[in-house]
């Protein structure tokens, strides 16, 4: 066999190329219908997402600022003897719950009791002296009268009679004062509340300036609580208290249990410029007896409550350098991603002011494998990732 060189090779080489490309685009004519099956075959749902879905909802919710606070007495007294002596009776037990007027303590009565009739002697003395003195008076004026004896004795007399009834009513006031030194004897509870350790045994010399004293009452019906919140938020909370009384909701400091439900009480009257916030109170009536004295817990104050506000469950809202965004399920069961505006968010609920409608599906879970336009299938659990 002879094979050809020169032009003749070239020539049969340009031909076989020609060749080759024109089988290769019949081959691409015959196949270019097939690619749009393909990718409908990864929309078909074998293929689909397994997500989570929600439906937007209508619903009042709360606008709702969160602080951490410390629970506090309402009163609290530190029960002291006000005059000196030996304690023979504690009438309380520690933690007791006392009502105002209650007996607590007992001190030996004995040597003001002496002081108390001592100085009603003195009284009745003196009053005795004071009545001899008027009758004195009487019969020298009398006696002035007729000239029987001179105008200075029955001065005398008459000066005689206030300087005994100034003495006598200055005897009234030692008794007075030694009737209420005996009273202070009895130490009775000043205010309803709940009593804490003992601070002395009976027994023992108390004496007025001991800075212990018997025992810490506190008051817990009602309670308070205090805390701060930023400057920033003082307009919005002047504001809403304007219209009515903040409501605030006390939970545990893991914030899963509610506490009890109260009102703002006090808004300070001054901003602490060293921390840019401002000193609020609530007050709780404590009925449950969930809040303790240094306690400290969460607090959710209610600024204002939105009414018939669109709201999806937070997990559905997504953020991304354009902003917040959420997976809408067509009913073609597609993902549409959809940028929305969040007005706030309370609890597990957010407020879309701006991008939804009502009775829309949202994705809730599953979001991180879907983009636009890809199939999605509803399951009634979260989805396992491999």
């Amino acid at each position: 066999m002879i094979w050809a060189t020169g032009a003749p090779m070239k020539k049969f080489l340009s031909m076989a190329g020609l060749l080759a490309l024109g089988a290769v685009t019949w081959w691409l004519l015959q196949t270019r219908g097939s690619i749009p099956h393909a990718a409908a075959a990864d929309l078909s749902p074998k293929n689909a997402v397994p997500v989570m879905v929600a439906s937007v909802e209508r619903q009042d919710t709360p606008a709702v600022i969160s602080a951490i606070g410390t629970a506090q007495a309402y009163n609290s007294v530190t029960v002291r003897v006000r005059v000196d002596g030996q304690l023979d009776k504690v009438a309380f037990t520690e933690g007791q719950e006392v009502h105002r007027g209650d007996l607590l303590a007992q001190l030996d009565p004995r040597p003001f009791e002496a002081q108390l009739r001592s100085a009603q002697a003195q009284k009745d003395r003196d009053a005795a002296q004071r009545a001899n003195a008027e009758r004195d008076l009487a019969r020298f004026s009398d006696l002035a009268h007729r000239g029987a004896v001179p105008v200075q004795m029955l001065d005398t007399t008459r000066a005689q009679v206030e300087q005994l009834k100034a003495t006598v009513e200055m005897d009234q006031a030692q008794v007075d004062n030694a009737r209420i030194a005996l009273g202070y004897t009895t130490i009775r509870a000043p205010l309803d509340g709940r009593t804490g350790a003992r601070l002395v045994d009976a027994g023992n010399m108390v004496h007025a300036t001991d800075s212990n004293g018997l025992v810490l009452i506190t008051q817990v019906h009602p309670m308070t609580v205090s805390f701060s919140l930023p400057q920033d938020q003082l307009p919005a909370l002047l504001a809403s208290q304007h219209k009515a009384p903040l409501r605030v909701t006390a939970l545990s400091r893991d914030a899963s249990q509610p506490l009890g439900d109260g009102v703002i009480s006090l808004i300070d009257n001054q901003i602490d410029s060293a921390t840019g916030t401002i000193h609020c109170k609530a007050t709780f009536d404590n009925a449950a007896n969930l809040l303790w004295p240094g306690q400290f817990v969460v607090l959710h104050v209610v600024l204002d409550v939105h009414r018939d506000a669109l709201t999806v469950p937070a997990t559905a809202v997504q953020w991304g350098t354009d902003g917040s965004y959420v997976f809408v399920m067509t009913d073609k069961d597609t993902a549409d991603l959809r940028h929305v505006d969040v007005a706030f968010s309370e609890g597990n609920r957010s407020v879309i002011a701006r991008g939804l409608s009502q009775g829309e599906r949202v994705v809730t879970e599953g979001q991180y494998h879907l983009e636009q336009g890809t199939s999605v299938r509803v399951i009634d659990r979260q989805p396992t990732v491999k």
